[in-house]
């Protein structure tokens, strides 16, 4: 489900002043791997929702494509101990995926980090950054028990591998920050 235009989030690249935030939302290794040792190996990925649709404004321009471009969108949460701890959107164009012959549809539950850092050939862009308000939440995020008075913290990057381009946002939810608290102090 697309996030209402008057609720996109405002992404930069200023990294928080918390050294715990700056680790996980500047961190350049995989996410589901982090998650996985964190989570003691009881990891899964909730499918969501995925297919096409009209891809928002702001991913258009992340992934250098013209506004108003039809591409594949997967949402889905990382969960570890059968709590969701990330929420996860990821986005392609779709006349790049199909000049490239690449498949997301058949992913299924498996994670799409895993894919990307399995594939040497995909190098990483910058890390942006944003606090997420209630008011820009994905519907999956209300309807997921989350608090709605809460803003969350949230990173993206673009993967490229030749012209072909995966943008994938994460927001960590506060399920996440509760575990991590356990270890230290945000």
């Amino acid at each position: 489900m697309a996030t209402p235009v008057h609720t996109l989030p405002d992404w930069h690249s200023i990294p928080p002043a918390s050294p715990v935030l700056r680790e996980w939302l500047l961190n350049e290794g995989s996410l589901t791997r982090l998650l996985k040792q964190l989570s003691n190996a009881d990891f899964h990925v909730q499918l969501v929702q995925q297919g096409w649709q009209q891809l928002r404004n702001d991913e258009c321009r992340a992934l250098g494509t013209p506004v108003n471009t039809e591409g594949w969108v997967r949402e889905v949460f990382l969960c570890g101990h059968q709590q969701p701890w990330v929420y996860a959107r990821s986005v392609a164009g779709k006349d790049s995926l199909q000049a490239h012959g690449f498949d997301l549809t058949s992913l299924g539950t498996r994670s799409l980090g895993e894919l990307l850092f399995s594939d040497r050939a995909f190098a990483r862009g910058e890390f942006e950054m944003c606090r997420l308000p209630a008011s820009a939440w994905p519907s999956a995020l209300l309807t997921s028990g989350n608090s709605t008075n809460q803003s969350l913290w949230a990173r993206r990057s673009c993967f490229a591998r030749d012209s072909l381009k995966i943008l994938v946002a994460e927001a960590f939810l506060p399920a996440f920050w509760d575990r991590i608290k356990q270890n230290s102090p945000i």
